[in-house]
């Protein structure tokens, strides 16, 4: 089984300071977990600021001791906690056989050029490198996360190039897309719109999937002209895994629900993921944990005290990362096993 641990710095200090800490931390962590016959599978990394933060992090004994051996993503979205540096850790004591690419775009790849454009290069880098392994994405590819700088401004063009790549791949309303979070997102290319993470199983089957829907909440996104998956569950050799896309308040004919209201727009899209999960034979229960997204940094109190209510036992991630529509305030993903 896999297990995940969020960690974060206590002191406030400079970076450098905080990444130190992280490093006595997470070899704590990854100690403990090796007397349970777990190891380092994955890191993501949420940075305050990519740009001035990415070299430290790189160059640090954290990353070349700890990290820098096994898949990572590094992504700019503010830790909402003031830490300027948190990481999801997943650890595992099997191999599942998955893949993980974090592709990202440099200044000369990306200078001049719209968010159509550099996400068309993504996702075709990433075509390139399945070719080369036998593999393809209708059936492989498992999970997307798109980071989109400006989102308000870069979205359309990330969507269309998504749909353009996904029609001319197979990927349709008749046959199945990809789970994913499109969500506000920076890497330390200033001029980069786009940058994308995806998840491959290059051993999986398409009788091994099946797509969540939940009809009565969420409507399937071709109605509104998006091309994902609300969620896609896993049946690998040791266990069911469910990768639940970004959800936020939406209802059945594809609407905003709660304008305005963080409380009510949180309590709704934790209805959506429960009625996903149940279409997989899933519950909250089995939910190893939540990046909560949040549009504006002074929604996190209410929101941590909600979760930790509610949910006490699931470990939290939660940062600021504008979400595709302006009215929502707050979107979530989360992965289920059982």
């Amino acid at each position: 089984m896999n297990n995940y641990k969020i960690l974060t710095p206590t002191l406030r200090g400079s970076f450098t300071e905080r990444l130190a800490e992280l490093e006595m931390l997470v070899g704590d962590w990854l100690e403990l977990e090796q007397t349970e016959g777990r190891s380092l599978q994955y890191t993501k990394i949420f940075l305050s600021d990519a740009q001035n933060q990415h070299q430290q992090l790189v160059e640090s004994d954290l990353f070349q001791n700890l990290l820098s051996s096994k898949p990572y993503t590094e992504v700019e979205q503010t830790p909402a906690n003031g830490a300027k540096v948190m990481l999801l850790i997943m650890t595992s004591d099997t191999d599942n056989g998955a893949l993980f690419h974090s592709l990202r775009l440099s200044d000369s790849e990306t200078r001049g050029f719209n968010s159509y454009i550099q996400t068309i290069a993504l996702f075709e880098r990433y075509i390139s490198i399945l070719r080369d392994m036998g593999l393809d994405m209708k059936t492989h590819l498992v999970r997307t996360w798109i980071y989109v700088a400006d989102i308000d401004v870069n979205y359309s063009g990330v969507v269309k190039a998504r749909n353009d790549v996904f029609a001319r791949e197979g990927l349709t309303a008749d046959t199945h897309f990809i789970a994913s979070t499109g969500i506000g997102g920076r890497t330390d290319c200033r001029t980069a719109c786009v940058a994308i993470d995806f998840l491959t199983y290059p051993h999986i089957q398409e009788s091994d999937k099946k797509y969540l829907k939940a009809l009565t909440h969420l409507n399937p996104t071709h109605e509104y002209g998006v091309a994902f998956e609300r969620g896609t569950r896993l049946q690998l050799p040791s266990s069911l895994l469910y990768y639940i896309s970004g959800t936020a308040s939406i209802d059945n004919k594809g609407e905003v629900v709660y304008l305005g209201d963080i409380r009510k727009q949180t309590a709704r899209l934790l209805e959506n993921i429960g009625a996903l999960l149940a279409d997989g034979g899933a519950t909250m229960h089995d939910i190893k944990y939540f990046i909560i997204y949040l549009r504006d940094f002074s929604d996190y109190d209410t929101v941590s005290r909600m979760m930790a209510q509610i949910y006490p036992d699931i470990p939290c991630a939660i940062v600021h990362a504008p979400v595709c529509r302006p009215q929502w305030l707050v979107e979530m993903e989360c992965v289920a096993e059982k």
